[in-house]
């Protein structure tokens, strides 16, 4: 089957869904997701979303605390662009309906985060994203010119190479005509024909065994976008939350918001020792790198599988009513957080690169955008600030809809690209070969491209997935397409371009740390072990 859509959305985050919503006005929507609206990164975010919104703030500290976080690699004009247009988009999340939390006085309640001088989190209890994403699933549903494909999953970005011509990351003026998409309702394979396209397919969480994202986070948009010959960017930078709930046999792992360290969260061994004073002098609210790096030393050098999170210092009453969510799951495993020292540990959360765009969130794709956490605009450089990338994500929402309202009419539907050919595949008899590979990439990742890397930790990550890139290749070929095969696909894919990019990094940085290129603006000192 083919559809034809002036805009299709791979993605139902917030980054996709207020792209939607702001050039729903001006032609048909497609919006494409591979479980429902609900399952994306955006629904689990807790900790809430940053802009400027009281008198001892302003947009310099804004702007300094994100550059500093960002180890010198943010790009300064996107970051300028973020935090200057966030309040406008703020006032359009709250359009849409969000509701985030107030004081008594009728202001907005602002939490303080890792690597903020000043109190700018907005937040809806400790579910922001799920106050944010709910409204804007609210807001999509009711808007005529929308339609939704849920269990829909992306396959491959549609260029000239569907056409017959050998495209390579030298050719010029590669173009997205829109994407193969597997109706898993149907085991059919659909062709959307789109002018213009948005990718905002999320993380990359699941190619590690301890993540805090939801499953659906197999990197599918950055490893479409690569097989397409489109430019990846600063992949080496993976974010690990330092705090996420340490259960091991849950997955993914429950995550414990950066706003407890706000609130007044000390980090202790499991002996009880505040050893973050030892790391740095912002001791538990350091930038997330830091923080991560440092529990991830203590629990080396002492043997342990986690440290806690104190906060039975704070009212019982107060704690409870801020993070309700937080207090009934850490109750379920037996932790009352007003009483008990909660056990965590580091677990994979952000992606700080992705598909490269430029302030109008293009790709290096003609007619093709991206948006999210999915692309690299700049702003991150080397490690993300805490609750910066929701409001990224509406800001370079607004800047493609404003690019792409200017354009799309420029483009024709191609409707020489032929259906998909599954001439000659099977299904796949064992099952086994697709679970297992996942669980080997998984493990090979969170062993040699964890949160302290080395150049020989690196190059047997790499030769390791060398073999089983060619083995999931050749079955992917022979086999019927199903979403368990492009997932594992995708998965390899990632996995290889944050190990191309660790490899080419000759220093450590932000969230690469690299024992091999030891820095002395580093304060997390690692050995060989």
């Amino acid at each position: 089957m083919t559809h034809k859509y002036d805009f299709l959305v791979i993605g139902s985050g917030i980054a996709g869904m207020s792209f939607a919503l702001k050039v729903a006005a001006h032609g048909k929507v497609a919006i494409v997701t591979k479980n429902q609206l609900e399952d994306t990164n955006t629904f689990h975010a807790q900790g809430g979303i940053a802009t400027v919104s009281q008198t001892l703030d302003n947009f310099d500290k804004h702007i300094a605390d994100t550059c500093i976080a960002g180890a010198g690699l943010c790009d300064r004009e996107v970051v300028e662009k973020v935090v200057s247009q966030a309040p406008q988009q703020i006032k359009e999340l709250v359009d849409w309906g969000v509701n985030f939390d107030k004081n008594e006085e009728g202001n907005f309640d602002l939490h303080k985060e890792g690597g903020h001088s000043e109190s700018r989190i907005l937040h809806h209890k400790d579910s922001t994203g799920a106050e944010i994403q709910t409204s804007l699933i609210r807001a999509v549903k009711k808007h005529p010119s929308i339609d939704i494909f849920d269990y829909h999953f992306a396959i491959e970005i549609l260029t000239q190479h569907h056409l017959g011509e050998i495209v390579t990351r030298t050719t010029p003026n590669i173009e997205c005509y829109g994407a193969f998409v597997l109706n898993q309702k149907t085991n059919e394979i659909d062709k959307f024909l789109s002018r213009v396209t948005m990718m905002a397919t999320g993380g990359i969480g699941s190619i590690y065994q301890t993540t805090t994202n939801p499953l659906v986070a197999t990197g599918d948009g950055v490893a479409m976008v690569a097989r397409a010959k489109g430019i990846i960017k600063d992949m080496e930078f993976v974010q690990f939350h330092p705090t996420a709930f340490f259960h091991p046999h849950e997955r993914p792992s429950f995550l414990i918001t950066e706003a407890l360290r706000g609130y007044g969260g000390i980090l202790r061994t499991m002996d009880g020792v505040d050893f973050m004073k030892r790391y740095d002098e912002r001791e538990s609210l350091a930038p997330r790198d830091i923080v991560a790096r440092a529990i991830d030393s203590e629990m080396k050098h002492r043997g342990d599988d986690h440290v806690y999170l104190d906060i039975t210092h704070k009212n019982a009453e107060e704690t409870k009513n801020s993070f309700p969510a937080i207090y009934k799951k850490c109750l379920s495993h037996g932790v009352d957080i007003t009483k008990d020292y909660i056990p965590v540990a580091p677990a994979a959360h952000y992606s700080c690169g992705g598909i490269e765009v430029n302030l109008d969130a293009q790709s290096s794709i003609h007619r093709l955008y991206a948006n999210g956490e999915c692309a690299c605009t700049g702003l991150h450089g080397a490690n993300r600030l805490a609750s910066n990338s929701l409001i990224e994500a509406v800001v370079f929402a607004d800047a493609a809809a404003k690019h792409a309202l200017k354009v799309f009419k420029d483009f024709d539907f191609e409707e020489n690209i032929p259906a998909w050919n599954a001439e000659g595949t099977t299904l796949p008899e064992e099952m086994v070969l697709i679970t297992q590979t996942e669980k080997e990439v998984a493990q090979i990742m969170s062993s040699y491209v964890g949160i302290v890397r080395s150049n020989l930790r690196l190059q047997r990550a790499l030769s390791r997935l060398n073999i089983l890139f060619r083995e999931t290749e050749n079955l992917f070929n022979q086999s019927v397409v199903s979403r368990d095969i492009c997932e594992l696909r995708n998965i390899i894919k990632v996995s290889y371009e944050v190990i191309k990019h660790a490899m080419q990094r000759k220093e450590s940085r932000g969230l690469h740390y690299n024992i091999d290129y030891p820095t002395n603006s580093n304060p997390i000192k690692q050995t060989k072990k």
